[in-house]
């Protein structure tokens, strides 16, 4: 994260907090509910419970809280692939997108993020594999989510660690999500794997003892709330209640009851990740 995209970030952010206060587009008002879509593989983001099928996380809770802040709106939830996850927002199957998502800048084209979780790409490995060091992982097959950010980072990472050392490259094989991918691992059809950081301490919660991470996260980045470019006001508005949240502490709760308190941010940034 650079002290330029941070402080454009503040910035942006701070002349919408100036403006009069924001409004809920009249649409939404009127039909009472959110229209939101998530890919719920993506725990502790948001997945299925397996002893009760209820659909739980992080940014379930986090989209609870500002419905309620939103004048007690219900939420439609509907679920699909990550690779739909934008296509679902740009067709206006969904009002925003709160689902584990990486602000980039090649998404920002046709979309604002609002940030509100720090993350970052990790190298993890089975408990019993020989890899020490991230730079062990070198010539070896590295699976992740092909829809993600990650994929670009693991070259990059290979690119700088691996090649410029003399030493092979990461050979990047892809996955369709988190699931897949850690089952490709535990089949040994990849050596190691790359999740957000976000997500292997819930990982490593449900499977104790099987999986070790390498390293620290190798880049640095953010997730936010995906809005259309021209849906201004909804941004405004959602913002302006996760900034009361942060304030009051209601969001550190959520994220400290899904062990996440540490990828807290101090408050929400537009379009601020580096990437």
């Amino acid at each position: 994260m650079t002290r330029l995209s941070l402080s454009l970030g503040l910035a942006a952010l701070a002349a919408i907090a100036s403006a009069q206060a924001a409004e809920l587009p009249a649409e939404i008002k009127q039909a009472g509910a959110l229209k939101l879509t998530v890919n719920s593989t993506y725990a502790p983001m948001e997945y299925r419970d397996p002893a009760t099928n209820e659909l739980v996380g992080l940014d379930i809770d986090l989209a609870g809280e500002l419905a309620k802040r939103l004048g007690g709106l219900k939420i439609v939830w509907s679920e699909t692939p990550f690779a739909e996850l934008i296509p679902s927002l740009q067709t206006k199957r969904a009002d925003f997108i709160i689902s584990g998502i990486s602000d980039r800048a090649s998404r920002r084209e046709t979309a604002d993020f609002v940030d509100y979780l720090a993350t970052g790409p990790q190298f993890f490995v089975m408990a019993d594999s020989e890899a020490k060091a991230a730079t062990d992982l070198c010539g070896k097959k590295v699976g992740t989510t092909r829809s993600t950010s990650f994929p670009v980072e693991i070259e990059k990472w290979s690119k700088q660690n691996c090649e410029t050392a003399g030493k092979p490259a990461i050979q990047y094989v892809p996955g369709e999500n988190s699931i897949d991918v850690r089952n490709q691992l535990k089949q040994g059809r990849i050596d190691a794997a790359v999740q957000g950081s976000e997500t292997l301490p819930y990982a490593q919660s449900q499977e104790p003892g099987k999986y070790r991470i390498v390293g620290e996260a190798f880049a640095r980045g953010y997730q936010g709330i995906m809005f259309r470019k021209d849906d201004a006001a909804l941004r405004e508005v959602v913002t302006e209640k996760l900034t009361a949240m942060i304030a009051d502490g209601s969001y550190k709760a959520i994220l400290d009851k899904w062990g996440l308190g540490a990828n807290a941010v101090a408050q929400p940034m537009l379009n601020a990740a580096p990437q």
